[in-house]
């Protein structure tokens, strides 16, 4: 009879990841126990679309709801319950752009996250020229403003990009190479927040920002650790996942 050395049950988790055909979220993750029989490190793999300012929301004045359209790198998408929504390439934080005259404006942004999750984010305009939010959105779907922007701006991608699988602590992360260099990048990586989600919170994965723009042909290579509580015989849908979107 032959010997297993290494472990073969890693957790009862039935949690479908939802990375179908084209991530097209046809039958995403139910979201109702752990990532289930995987390894204890989860590598997470991608190579990102360069970033582009208006790919969400073309240069206008907004004075109460923006015109969400697809651009360079993103698609227009009608979900299965019918809501028509802006896709973008991979998860990543969301920015707006336009005249410090928007500083006092509050954008909400909403949609939904790479497993379906209804979420929204509410972020202030720039106080330069650019705010970057902290939530990873896969799907836009409505920009709505506090008040009239007055002068024109526009809404697009970041190189902050939406871990797939909870980052519990910086000390999980094992490695992050990027554009083909063997050393560590000198990433910056914000761990999932934990706390109940609101629209100001972080992002529940937690996010990574590699150091050097993306361009639709550098790869991103993340070594994540994936403790008990997300793969082990007690995992739970949060502890692989996070706490739930809002």
């Amino acid at each position: 009879m032959p010997q297993f050395s290494d472990d073969l049950f890693l957790g009862t988790a039935q949690t479908y990841m939802g990375v179908d055909t084209n991530a097209a979220l046809g039958n995403p993750s139910p979201m109702d126990t752990g990532v289930g029989p995987l390894g204890r490190i989860y590598v997470w793999d991608t190579v990102p679309a360069a970033i582009v300012a208006n790919n969400i929301v073309k240069s206008a004045i907004i004075t109460s709801s923006a015109t969400v359209a697809a651009g360079t790198s993103s698609t227009s998408v009608i979900r299965p319950d019918g809501v028509r929504v802006v896709q973008l390439d991979v998860p990543r934080a969301v920015t707006i752009t336009g005249a410090s005259s928007v500083v006092s404006v509050g954008f909400t942004v909403s949609g939904y996250d790479y497993y379906g999750q209804p979420m929204s984010e509410l972020i202030t305009g720039p106080t330069t020229s650019t705010a970057t939010g902290k939530k990873a959105f896969f799907q836009i779907s409505t920009i709505t403003v506090s008040a009239s922007t007055v002068a024109a701006v526009t809404v697009g991608t970041s190189d902050v990009l939406g871990s797939p699988v909870r980052i519990a602590d910086l000390a999980y992360i094992t490695h992050v190479g990027y554009n083909n260099t063997l050393a560590d990048n000198a990433a910056t990586v914000v761990k999932a927040d934990a706390t109940t989600a609101t629209t100001g919170t972080g992002d529940v994965r937690g996010t990574v920002l590699p150091n050097g723009a993306t361009d639709g042909s550098k790869r991103l290579v993340v070594g994540i650790t994936l403790p008990a509580l997300a793969v082990g015989p007690n995992a739970t849908r949060a502890g692989a996942l996070g706490v739930t979107q809002l």
